[in-house]
């Protein structure tokens, strides 16, 4: 029986260190999951992140457009004035 006591004790003892280590490689893998999670898990945006962003689109596609416009508007410039040049030219 002593025989048996001591393999029991023995078998014990590696499983409560097989146990330890992989409690401690657990913790391990929880701790960097927590970290990947912070990173890869999209977080719904606020009101107000939603809102500024909405109104930096706003401005920037009056910005576009109003520059479309002032665009549009020299090239009709021009193409009204070169035909005029052109008709002064030849008739001089």
């Amino acid at each position: 029986k002593t025989q048996e006591f001591k393999s029991l004790d023995k078998t014990v003892s590696e499983y409560s260190s097989d146990r330890e280590s992989t409690n401690t490689e657990l913790s391990a893998v929880l701790e960097y999951y927590a970290k990947i999670k912070e990173r890869c898990i999209a977080k719904p945006e606020t009101y107000e992140e939603r809102k500024a962003r909405r109104e930096a689109e706003i401005q920037g596609l009056k910005e576009a457009l109003r520059t479309l416009q002032e665009e549009t508007a020299l090239m009709q410039r021009r193409k009204r004035g070169g035909g005029r040049r052109h008709s002064f030219l030849a008739a001089a």
